[in-house]
């Protein structure tokens, strides 16, 4: 949006490794926040410019790389985001445990997400889960299986989850922590709807809660996000009637996943139990970190989703920073390993920053690159398409064919905008706003009809 606004001449094209645009805004937006998906309408905007073309169902750096596409643009963003899930390290994670499994999979089943399509949670097996994580996404988890199902089944969520959440028995949620209350990392914002969440109890340590704000009473009036998250914590601890509960414990690092004993070594796992070392806080109120404890405390649960955060994946022909995380760059500039800038190559989103902030800080963020991009234009730096004879690059035109060549079915926008209409259709017969398509090959079979 930014480069068209301010770059007439610019040509943007855009691949999705989906059939379907908008990425984390339609599967990792909480579907009961519709309002945070209302940036769908700008993208829509963007997309009907004549300057910019969509081609979906094109997997980077599988069907297309960075190498396929040098020779014919100026400029490559990369912004395919962190979609890995940070680990744990404690024992038994790597082992295949029934119902252990991360939010993010979580999240992108219920909404939708074709490759997390057959996760087939099991919310029968108990009327607790544990979600180890105290950010907003721990919180998403929380609320989704929490919601009345009444309210749930108005929103875009998936009707299969809806199946399986109409049978669930979870009535108590917790969340765990490592750190303590002033360093969780969810916002206020979510914080208070769990809060006003119908028949929900909350508990929590009141008492730890009470110690830490006023041991750091004077850090948290200077902070104004922090003063109005802790206000909403402690006014939360009065909130002690309801059938259904959700609790946020502290101080907590997980060690080990306990599964049941069974006889056949061939059955899977199941979940047991956790067990985590206490933590005590150390360090200064504005750089207070978790050391661990002799003490362990084991946890019984029959489901456990891990929210500990994400990392992004290296790609061939890019620089990357394992220890980051992230694309090496400034300001969204790509440095090659000498911390020389790259020409032609930038990165925008969690690609570029590590995964933190909200939508509208990734809006931000790509402006900056857009701005880097537009600059080194105007400053003659070689870009993509430096070569002797300096023909203009083709750009989308150049490439679709080589990807229809290779096999690969292409996605306009306009394919998309008649999928998005049989959404709309099936979700107006459900009294939904649209009913999702969560497989690929039913996304497609709509193209041939």
């Amino acid at each position: 949006y930014h480069m068209l606004k301010e770059h007439p001449s610019s040509l943007v094209d855009m691949y999705e490794a989906l059939p379907m645009p908008f990425g984390l805004v339609r599967y990792g937006v909480a579907p009961d926040h519709p309002e945070v998906k209302n940036v769908q309408n700008r993208f829509d905007e963007v997309a009907r410019d004549a300057r910019f073309t969509f081609i979906g169902n094109v997997k980077f750096s599988k069907e297309l790389k960075i190498a396929d596409l040098k020779s014919h643009y100026d400029a490559i963003v990369l912004s395919y985001g962190a979609s890995q899930d940070k680990r744990l390290n404690i024992k038994n994670e790597d082992d295949s445990i029934r119902n252990v499994f991360s939010a993010r999979t979580f999240v992108g089943w219920y909404n939708g997400l074709p490759q997390h399509r057959d996760l087939q949670p099991d919310l029968t097996c108990s009327d607790s889960a544990i979600i180890i994580g105290h950010g907003n996404v721990a919180l998403d988890v929380a609320r989704i299986l929490l919601t009345d199902i009444d309210e749930l089944s108005k929103t875009d969520i998936t009707e299969y989850a809806l199946g399986y959440l109409r049978k669930s028995r979870i009535r108590n949620v917790t969340l765990i922590g490592r750190r303590g209350p002033l360093q969780v990392s969810f916002t206020a914002k979510e914080l208070r709807e769990m809060m006003h969440l119908p028949n929900t109890r909350f508990h929590t340590d009141t008492e730890l809660v009470k110690t830490e704000l006023s041991a750091n009473a004077e850090l948290i009036s200077q902070n104004r996000p922090l003063k109005r998250l802790m206000q909403i914590l402690e006014s939360g601890t009065s909130k002690t009637v309801g059938e259904k509960s959700w609790s946020l414990k502290f101080l907590r690092s997980p060690v080990e996943f306990i599964t049941r004993d069974s006889s056949d070594p061939s059955q899977p796992k199941f979940i047991k139990a956790v067990k985590f070392h206490i933590n005590k806080l150390e360090g200064p109120p504005d750089n207070r970190i978790a050391v661990s404890t002799s003490v362990i405390e084991e946890i019984e649960t029959s489901l456990v989703f891990k929210s500990v955060g994400y990392k992004s994946t290296p790609v061939e022909g890019l620089p990357f920073d394992e220890k980051k995380g992230l694309v090496p760059n400034v300001k969204g500039k790509v440095l090659d390993k000498n911390g020389n800038e790259f020409p032609g190559l930038y990165v925008s989103g969690w690609l570029k920053r590590g995964p933190q902030g909200v939508i509208a800080t990734t809006m931000y963020d790509a402006f900056e690159t857009a701005e880097i991009i537009m600059s080194d234009i105007q400053q003659n730096k070689p870009m993509l398409s430096d070569t002797i004879d300096n023909c203009p690059k083709m750009g989308a035109e150049a490439v679709i064919p080589i990807l229809h060549e290779r096999g690969i079915r292409t996605v306009s926008y306009d394919d998309w905008k008649k999928i998005e209409e049989k959404e709309f259709e099936v979700g107006r017969r459900k009294h939904k706003p649209r009913e999702k398509y969560s497989r690929v090959e039913e996304v497609l079979g709509i193209l041939d009809k």
